[in-house]
This record gives structure tokens, C-alpha cells and sequence, in this order.
């Protein structure tokens, strides 16, 4: 049985450079936000659903434009809840079909890397929740390098989300993403020690991990 584990934060908090780390160490990380990619590809289910409810949204060459329909769903609740609402189910089934050819071929321990883990109570249905932490003001500044966008952009990206103290609330492991690349790389070591699972088989009660 593999342990899968979620691994989230803030937009810019730095979530992708500790799947990174966790990759570097041969932990596999299943990316949320490229199995939502492939479930929207035309041809999809998801795909016939977003064209008819946002028809504007389809680029020329009949794809969907991911930068359009984020402009819309992050400035609008009603939106949101409804783009998720078609792309989360599916989103978990591709989940569960990785994790479970991960198991297979022997692996004991994953994460799933994915902005919206507590936002959607997904959290919950897997085997513990590492949050990546970052103050707002340099949380800003990293979006609006990455994305080549405006200040009130990135702030309304951030504020779409749960406030990061939420989800520092309900994680069983938090990584303050604050400091150096090595201070950074230190604590998850640490969290690992706790997450990863025994040579031998444990007979311990199973339940989350201890928050730490």
C-alpha cells in the first residue's frame, strides 16, 4: 500500500521547488495541475463541459485558453466553484490511477502536489498534508516575476485561495519556504524521517501523521 501524501501552499509560496527537492530524492510527486491539463484536452469530458459553459475560452486551434478561463474563474467565486465542479472529479480518478501504478511497481511513498488541497477538503482523504508557508509580501513579489503580472493580479490570484494560516491549521508538517534553498531542504530531511514508511512492516495503529 503507497502512502500518498499532499503537499500544498500559496500561490508563489514555493510548493514546485519542494516537489523538486522531493523528485531530486527519488519520491515521486503526482502534479495536480498537469493531470488537471490533460483532463481538459479536447476530446475530454471536462473539455465538452468548460467549451459550453465558457465558449469564449477556446482558442482557434480548438484548445482551451487556460490564461483566459483563469482571468475569468479567479475573479469570480460563482465561476470557480463551477470550474471545479467539472474538473475535480476527474482530476481525483487520474489521481488514483497513478497512485496506484506507483504501488505496482513498488513505490511506498508519494505526494500530490496541488494548490487547492484544503480548499476542496481533499486533504482529508489522503495520509497526512505538508504545507509550503510564505508571508504575503514575498508571496506577491514571486508571482508577479513568474507570471509577468501586475500587483492587484497577483494579490487577487492569492486571495482567490484560502489564506495560507487555513491550511497551516489543518497541516500535519509545515515548511517555511522563507529562508535559504538549504534551510529549506533541512526541514523537509526532517519531515521525511516521519513520513517515510519502515523497512519492516509496522503494526501501528494507522491513522495521519503526527502534525510536526
Amino acid at each position: 500500500m503507497i502512502k500518498l501524501v499532499g503537499l500544498t501552499g500559496g500561490i508563489g509560496s514555493g510548493k514546485s521547488t519542494v516537489a523538486h527537492m522531493l523528485r531530486e530524492r527519488g519520491i515521486p510527486v503526482l502534479d495536480a495541475d498537469a493531470i488537471a491539463r490533460q483532463v481538459v484536452e479536447p476530446g475530454q469530458p471536462a473539455y465538452g463541459e468548460i467549451a459550453a459553459a465558457w465558449p469564449e475560452v477556446i482558442a482557434a486551434d480548438g484548445h482551451l485558453d487556460r490564461k483566459k478561463l483563469g482571468a475569468i474563474v479567479f475573479s469570480d467565486p460563482a465561476s470557480q466553484a463551477r470550474l471545479q465542479a467539472i474538473t475535480h472529479p476527474r482530476i481525483r480518478e487520474q489521481v488514483a490511477v497513478q497512485a496506484a501504478v506507483l504501488a505496482a511497481s513498488g513505490h511506498r511513498l508519494a505526494f500530490l502536489e496541488a494548490a487547492l488541497l484544503v480548499e476542496t477538503g481533499y486533504y482529508q482523504q489522503l495520509d497526512g498534508l505538508v504545507v509550503v508557508s510564505l508571508d504575503e509580501e514575498a508571496q506577491v513579489e514571486r508571482v508577479m516575476a513568474r507570471d509577468a503580472c501586475s500587483r492587484d493580479s497577483a494579490l487577487a490570484r492569492i486571495r482567490a485561495q484560502k489564506p495560507l494560516a487555513d491550511k497551516i491549521h489543518v497541516a500535519d508538517h509545515v515548511i517555511d519556504n522563507g529562508g535559504t534553498v538549504e534551510a529549506t531542504r533541512a526541514r523537509l530531511a526532517q519531515i521525511l524521517q516521519t513520513l517515510e514508511p519502515p523497512l519492516e512492516v509496522s503494526h501501528a495503529t494507522p491513522g495521519r501523521p503526527t502534525r510536526s
